[in-house]
């Protein structure tokens, strides 16, 4: 995820980085603008006066338009905020899990390092689940977080058994670890549950639609300048689709998507200075 400063207005209007959508939409403006150039030579040259300006039309289907992209990027980032709950949540139950299990076991119980790697271990195995890189490591269970939930509940239950845990400290603590599988269920769904085939690719053709029909309403009154018009709408209307695209799925590696990583590396630290606390 980029990090920025929002009220360095300068510095981000000229500021270009590899997510930009200005360079990914480059070739596409580029044949927009040939395009919106040769529409303006045929009613200069070839066909003079001929196009007639109906931009009444060409507005409401702006308006059309608009409404439909407006809809399209408010759903994709609910998308994107409702995977940052899913993170947070993660990181306030590991740390809740971590503080119970700190104040349950003695200070040098055996178990609190591998208690601690198992809860880090999750949140790092839920990454490349979410990003389908797959974990072979922990035998014939090829789901790393449900591999990593099955390791935690099987440790708890045998400190129970032995008697350093009671049952109503294994009450306690499985609610945490039931809420370990709901966050990677929530994960899953937004994951494996995009925006409707039909809707996006309306979308797409709604905008080439309505670009492809600009020259024809603006050459009679802007002439050559309709190709710099038409190039710049179809870079609004095209970067906010492709920002959608993007921020719909916010756990892969692309600048605009969560940043997991820090995210596990915080869990990582905040657990083991619970659990690890005065172990060399």
């Amino acid at each position: 995820m980029i990090t920025y400063n929002p009220k360095s207005w300068w510095g981000l209007i000229f500021k270009f980085h590899k997510s930009d959508t200005f360079r990914r939409l480059l070739p596409n403006m580029v044949t927009i603008a040939l395009y919106s150039a040769a529409v303006a030579y045929l009613n200069v040259n070839v066909f003079p006066g001929y196009f007639q300006t109906t931009s009444i039309v060409h507005s409401l289907l702006g308006f059309v338009i608009s409404l439909l992209l407006v809809f399209r990027t408010n759903t994709a980032y609910e998308r994107w905020w409702e995977g940052r709950r899913f993170w947070g949540q993660l990181v306030n139950t590991s740390r809740n899990l971590a503080l119970k299990l700190n104040a349950y076991l003695p200070e040098r119980h055996p178990s609190r390092p591998a208690l601690s790697g198992s809860i880090t271990a999750f949140a790092w195995t839920l990454i490349d689940h979410l990003r389908d890189n797959p974990w072979s490591v922990y035998g014939p269970i090829t789901h790393g977080p449900n591999a990593i939930s099955v390791i935690l509940f099987n440790h708890i239950e045998q400190l129970r058994r032995m008697g350093d845990l009671t049952r109503e400290h294994f009450r306690n603590l499985n609610n945490d670890l039931t809420a370990l599988a709901d966050i990677c269920g929530g994960c899953e769904r937004i994951k494996k549950t995009p925006i409707p085939y039909s809707y996006n690719l309306f979308i797409k053709k709604f905008i080439f639609a309505y670009i492809v029909a600009m020259p024809f309403l603006f050459v009679p009154e802007f002439g050559y300048w309709t190709a710099l018009f038409s190039t710049f709408m179809f870079y609004v209307l095209g970067s906010l689709e492709i920002l959608a695209e993007e921020v719909e799925n916010p756990f892969g590696s692309d600048a605009n998507d969560l940043p997991m990583e820090d995210i596990a590396e915080t869990i990582e630290r905040n657990v083991r200075e619970i659990l690890l606390q005065g172990q060399n």
